[in-house]
């Protein structure tokens, strides 16, 4: 891919991830992908705004101006490299490019292997404007599924997980959520509360 601003070309390493299994009857496939991206904290970044706020108000500023200040300029968070996955098991063809940008997308920002000064300012602006927890991005991969693939039977399964590999903790924060087409539209499209949902080993035993 190229960088964001610059437009330099760059070698990016993705997993490609093939799942099968068989019976006399059938054949179940998933095909999945594993990529990295970027993640803001939205919590630790509403610390700081609320903290930006009160000091504007102390210099003076009106409650009206403090707030447009604070709409207009990046606020300060803890970011982390995070890692995506997503499988589709579905009959009908799905492109792995395709599952890679639904991924990316999901997070805060893209990462890229190299970058120029204006791409990191661009990618880091762009993080913090979009600060996401590690469920918040496992959310947006489904929602980002049902919109880019509308055509996929209800009979599909979907699994997507994100793993964060936290700045300041010493623990990793981790996601998951699956299911099939059906139970996940239920939720999203319909809100419903799905209480079981169909796992990965069950969905491959049809």
């Amino acid at each position: 891919k190229t960088t964001p601003i610059t437009g330099k070309p760059v070698e990016e390493l993705y997993t490609l991830i093939g799942i099968a299994a068989s019976t006399q009857d059938h054949t179940n496939r998933l095909v999945g992908v594993e990529t990295e991206g970027m993640t803001v904290c939205p919590c630790a970044q509403e610390m700081v705004k609320s903290y930006s706020k009160d000091l504007l108000l102390e210099d003076g500023f009106s409650e009206s101006d403090a707030e447009r200040i604070i709409d207009i300029i990046p606020i300060a968070s803890h970011n982390q490299r995070g890692r995506g996955t997503l499988l589709i098991g579905s009959e009908q063809p799905v492109r792995a490019e395709n599952l890679i940008h639904i991924v990316e997308a999901s997070m805060s920002s893209e990462t890229y292997e190299l970058l120029k000064r204006p791409d990191e300012f661009f990618i880091v602006n762009k993080a913090h404007r979009n600060p996401r927890f590690v469920e918040d991005v496992v959310r947006e991969m489904l929602r980002n599924v049902i919109d880019v693939y509308p055509d996929l039977p209800d009979e599909a399964f979907v699994l997507t997980k994100q793993e964060n590999f936290e700045s300041i903790h010493h623990h990793n924060a981790f996601a998951e959520r699956f299911g099939t087409l059906a139970e996940i539209r239920r939720e999203f499209i319909k809100g419903e509360h799905v209480v079981r949902h169909t796992t990965l080993e069950q969905w491959l035993k049809g």
